[in-house]
């Protein structure tokens, strides 16, 4: 906090989780980044919130203006919902010193999926950097084998006249054998 204006970007954390799917193994959690402004005047109060005559003197309400501008329905590059802007609070307007100083938080909030594992499952092992389970491989956690890839379906079914219940009408080989 040495040099103002200044914009410091946090997690705000996670105000609820919900239910995605119907197995109840993919959640919705609910996330807020949350941007904090600041600036200061030696002028006044007013013109640490408002801005000043010089080009220099910003003022947090330009500064909330601009990062919910540029910041409400992006992604940051991340897998997540776009940013919804939310609350604009103030966190504090004082005297330091000789200098009048603001800060605001601006929060926005956001959603993503996450996978849960099956009751009593372990993560899976994997040499993928990109596969859900490789941070517990990289700190040797415990892990589980990869479930066996399902190679083909056999359907068993009795429509008067077509056969048995014993001989299975039809086996769909889902991947070519080698």
């Amino acid at each position: 906090m040495r040099v103002l204006p200044a914009v410091w970007v946090t997690f705000g954390g996670i105000s609820k989780t919900e239910p995605f799917s119907v197995s109840k193994r993919q959640y919705k959690p609910t996330g807020q980044f949350v941007v904090i402004v600041g600036d200061y005047s030696t002028r006044s109060e007013a013109a640490s919130r408002q801005g000043g005559v010089n080009v220099n003197e910003v003022g947090c309400y330009r500064l909330v203006y601009a990062v919910r501008r540029l910041l409400t329905g992006q992604d940051l590059g991340l897998k997540i919902n776009p940013l919804v802007p939310g609350r604009v609070r103030t966190l504090f307007n004082t005297q330091v010193a000789e200098r009048a100083l603001s800060v605001f938080a601006c929060e926005f909030d956001t959603q993503w999926l996450e996978g849960a594992l099956a009751s009593g499952a372990w993560p899976e092992q994997t040499r993928d950097r990109a596969h859900p389970d490789w941070l517990y491989n990289e700190y040797h956690g415990q892990l589980s084998q990869p479930d066996p890839d399902l190679l083909r379906v056999g359907m068993r079914y009795d429509p008067p006249g077509m056969g048995s219940p014993d001989d299975p009408a039809d086996l769909v080989n889902l991947r070519k054998k080698p």
